[in-house]
């Protein structure tokens, strides 16, 4: 989906060494990948995988995102020229044009799928597979004769349906992983029955990631127009898994922490034809939150991450999240040691 249109303005980049955040100047309608570079280094273990790898082999420096993104994301924590312009043009290399109104949870899936398959150490590469990968069962019963076909696969980002009206992270949570059944023209077919049949489809989990990307899928298609869904959808700063989608899990699930707490929100401002993108990311060391638009970068507080929880069109409205394993407590305690 290539809808959004940013705002037609750049800034020049900024870096407030107050608490160590740089913004972005926005080149080219490139407000998606700004903000999204915002998260990726709120994300620090992305930042301390790229670091162990040995990039010197790369050929094509331009056009290899996964060294222009080490370089851009180092730069952001340093007081150096960010050139963020770089990782800007090796993904136009790589078919993520400049100019183009992007989906931010397209381009964060794009990312991450060249990540795995432009770097030349594969070890590292799926280090950062892991970082945000979801395991997943989904299961297929036959109504028909009651055989079960099982798949096991996995997801980098967690895709959740929106309602109309007033929702909320945990009810979209429960939603995806309610059974369906699939009848009609999305009839499945059935090896036993050996011809299409009406099934039931569940989703388990197998395991939750230790970075856990949540996209909230508010934009619908209908009759070729697009629309945006600015319903109210509230969300956790800490959230327990194992307490709020008891009924997500596999049997075969055997992870003991399922806790996690917030880092960062990307925020789509405006409506589905036209619109901006922003991000609210919680900084390392202070755990301050902090609003990134672009350039513009300034202290925020939880209140007002909240208030990206929609129900006002004029408002933005949180379209992806990113949530780190561990409690607000413990994430606290490397940095509190480093």
């Amino acid at each position: 989906m290539s809808h959004r249109i940013c705002r037609l303005f750049s800034f020049i980049s900024m870096r407030d060494s107050s608490f160590g955040m740089r913004g972005l100047s926005n080149h080219q309608l490139s407000c998606c990948v700004n903000t999204l570079l915002q998260t990726l280094s709120a994300t620090w273990e992305l930042g301390e995988i790229l670091d162990k790898w040995e990039a010197a082999a790369v050929r094509e420096e331009r056009c290899n995102v996964p060294l222009q993104l080490k370089r851009v994301l180092s730069a952001m924590k340093s007081d150096t020229s960010c050139p963020h312009r770089a990782f800007l043009h090796s993904l136009d290399s790589n078919r993520i044009r400049l100019g183009t109104q992007h989906d931010a949870d397209e381009v964060f899936l794009s990312i991450l799928n060249l990540l795995h398959h432009q770097m030349d150490d594969k070890h590292l590469a799926l280090e950062i597979q892991n970082l945000y990968k979801i395991s997943v069962e989904t299961c297929v019963q036959c109504l028909d004769c009651s055989s079960v076909q099982t798949l096991n696969t996995y997801l980098l980002s967690l895709p959740l349906h929106v309602k109309e009206d007033h929702d909320s992270l945990e009810g979209c949570m429960t939603s995806f992983f309610e059974h369906q059944e699939l009848r009609g023209i999305d009839c499945c077919f059935c090896a036993q029955c050996e011809k299409k049949t009406p099934s039931k489809k569940g989703v388990k989990l197998l395991s939750l990631p230790h970075i856990l990307s949540v996209h909230l899928k508010r934009f619908r298609n209908s009759n070729g127009d697009t629309r945006k869904l600015d319903c109210r959808i509230t969300f956790p700063e800490t959230i327990d898994f194992s307490e709020t989608v008891k009924e997500a899990f596999s049997s075969d699930f055997n992870q003991n922490d399922c806790k996690y707490t917030l880092h960062a929100v990307v925020v789509h401002s405006g409506y589905a034809s036209f619109g901006h993108y922003t991000a609210y990311v919680r900084q390392r060391g202070s755990q301050h939150w902090y609003y990134a638009d672009d350039s513009h970068v300034h202290q925020a507080s939880w209140e007002k991450v909240q208030s990206s929880y929609g129900g006002n069109h004029s408002s933005g409205t949180a379209y992806m999240l990113m949530y780190r394993r561990g409690s607000k407590e413990a994430v606290q305690q490397p940095q509190l040691s480093g």
